[in-house]
């Protein structure tokens, strides 16, 4: 028995919530929180460099690409950007 109705919002996966969410949000705040979420990558992104970690990081991401605890952390930025978007959105 399914305790959701077809058309709830949050039925579906983690991505295709925030896809279409950032579909009919407000589409400022939608663009604010993706900017937020990429300055997140690019400082990851530079710690990695400074610390020579680069080629480790190229390697991992090419063995990771289907890898469950990589998948749970993507869906876990998806929920963080639909829970950030909709909150703003109220």
């Amino acid at each position: 028995m399914n305790i959701f109705d077809d058309d709830d919002e949050f039925v579906g996966t983690p991505a295709s919530n925030f896809f279409e969410i950032s579909r009919t949000a407000n589409r400022n705040i939608v663009d604010m929180e993706l900017a937020k979420m990429l300055r997140r990558l690019a400082v990851a992104e530079r710690m990695l460099d400074e610390r020579g970690l680069e080629t480790e990081y190229e390697t991992m991401m090419k063995q990771w690409v289907i890898d469950s605890e990589i998948d749970n952390r993507l869906n876990s930025i998806f929920i963080e950007l639909v829970g950030n978007i909709v909150t703003q959105c109220e």
